[in-house]
């Protein structure tokens, strides 16, 4: 896969905000509060700074979490993980694997088959309709 790789400047020109905040700062949006949360449209959920594919509608479910959550990616590629310790907590944060923005973090208290919980934040994802 080709990586993407722009200046600060040219994803503050690309991104709100609040999508900025997110996705190359690692914020976090409040809980219940994501355009995605509950959203249940079939279709591939997209990253929100580039447009790469990241998770089918068919591996989201319902985690009680707050955000989105998936049991799996759409590729091996479509995600990268990263050690994380801020916050004072020991956790995997999840980055898109074309542009390296933040997503979220995974869990491995999700559902069966792969046990896992990708948490990603709303404002890093877009959504193509199936």
């Amino acid at each position: 896969m080709k990586k993407i790789e722009k200046t600060d400047a040219e994803w503050r020109a690309e991104l709100t905000p609040e999508q900025y905040a997110v996705c190359r700062c690692s914020a976090t949006e409040p809980p219940f509060t994501g355009r995605w949360y509950q959203h249940k449209e079939k279709g591939t959920y997209t990253c929100a700074a580039c447009q790469a594919p990241l998770f089918a509608s068919d591996t989201k479910y319902d985690s009680g979490s707050g955000w989105p959550s998936f049991w799996q990616p759409l590729s091996k590629h479509a995600v990268e993980e990263k050690f994380d310790e801020t916050h004072g907590m020991r956790r995997t944060e999840v980055l898109c694997g074309t542009c390296h923005s933040h997503l979220g973090h995974v869990f491995p208290d999700g559902p069966k088959p792969t046990g896992l919980r990708y948490c990603i934040n709303s404002l890093a994802m877009d959504f193509q309709p199936a």
